[in-house]
């Protein structure tokens, strides 16, 4: 050290201190910082006291002592997507209004991340989960029945898996999307859909199957492609080569995303929408309808999913005996100018 140099003195701040500063005991300091009940003369003198100090309670001693975190995790597989997007501000209504904190994890495709996401959390970093998984694999299903933690899945599960869920019937959701083609003259729907190993992937797919022999209509390999995502990106990519080997008179695609380049690789290439293709999308988010043309959308009901499921996790929480709820949210459908001709007035 430099001869002559100042000397700092730094140390954390403790209880100790914040008690002297407040002129009250150690536990009065204690009780106030963890929320338990005080005067209000008590708990200004404490909190200004803090404050001037700069201390910051411990969380995670204090979420051992009082066993709660007052957290509650959220995790999906891209936080960049208008259907997470609108999930997490509903989520996060529910949630705040009910005293926790909203915790907001991106965990990609790969179970395995969701995997060790959960063991963290079980390590006492969240009072619950809400979780909504793209692909459901059996170690994730033996990790989600073997955890500590209240959790509720916001998609399908497998059959005999007894935990709170709250899923989208995407099914019926493709068969809207078909019926109103149908009804509008259209007999070659094609379908881009994002990768069938996953939930929505394979449900979506099973939807359009189901609709085209419902309603008598035929379909082939060509007229069928998947995107290696649910993102613009891949989009592009799957409608190219959807266009490359067939001459559709209409797309379905399985999410808004996927619409939107489907529609931006249609206009690209001059094929004009809806006139010599129509387009429907699904989960009628904002980019569906600001898109120009504006796409016609299978609404899933992101929100009142979100809503749902949050409020599932609350009575969870407060209830641990509490029976295994499902919950089925129907879907409706937005219909806008990618899938309707303007009417000609003479």
């Amino acid at each position: 050290m430099m001869q002559g140099a100042p000397v700092v003195e730094t140390r954390k701040s403790t209880l100790v201190l914040v008690a002297e500063r407040a002129g009250v005991s150690i536990a009065s300091v204690s009780r106030v910082l963890n929320g338990l009940p005080a005067s209000p003369q008590l708990t200004e003198k404490v909190r200004e006291a803090a404050e001037a100090l700069g201390y910051v309670p411990d969380a995670t001693a204090r979420s051992l002592k009082v066993g709660r975190t007052d957290q509650i995790a959220f995790a999906v597989a891209d936080v960049g997507n208008p259907v997470y997007v609108a999930m997490m501000h509903e989520v996060s209504r529910v949630v705040s209004k009910a005293g926790f904190r909203l915790v907001l994890s991106s965990t990609g495709n790969d179970p395995q991340d969701q995997i060790e996401l959960l063991s963290s959390l079980n390590r006492g970093f969240a009072d619950g989960l809400l979780l909504s998984p793209l692909r459901v694999t059996e170690p994730l299903v033996a990790a989600l029945r073997s955890s500590r933690l209240p959790i509720v899945i916001i998609g399908s599960l497998p059959a005999g898996v007894e935990l709170d869920n709250v899923r989208a019937d995407s099914v019926a959701g493709i068969g809207l999307a078909v019926e109103h083609l149908v009804e509008q003259g259209r007999k070659h729907i094609a379908f881009v859909n994002g990768p069938v190993d996953t939930v929505p992937g394979a449900a979506r797919l099973s939807g359009y199957l189901t609709s085209i022999e419902r309603f008598g209509l035929t379909t082939t390999a060509d007229l069928q492609v998947t995107a290696s995502d649910f993102t613009y990106k891949a989009g592009r990519k799957a409608a190219a080569r959807l266009l490359a080997q067939s001459s559709p008179d209409a797309i379905v695609c399985a999410n808004d995303l996927l619409a939107v380049a489907t529609l931006k690789e249609l206009t690209s290439r001059g094929i004009r929408v809806p006139d010599d293709v129509a387009v429907v999308g699904m989960d009628d988010t904002d980019a569906a309808e600001l898109a120009n043309p504006s796409i016609t959308s299978v609404d899933l009901g992101s929100a009142k999913r979100a809503k749902a499921a949050a409020k599932l996790l609350i009575r969870r929480l407060a209830d641990p005996g509490a029976p295994v709820k499902q919950v089925v949210i129907e879907p409706t459908l937005s219909v806008r100018e990618s899938s309707v001709l303007a009417e000609v007035t003479v």
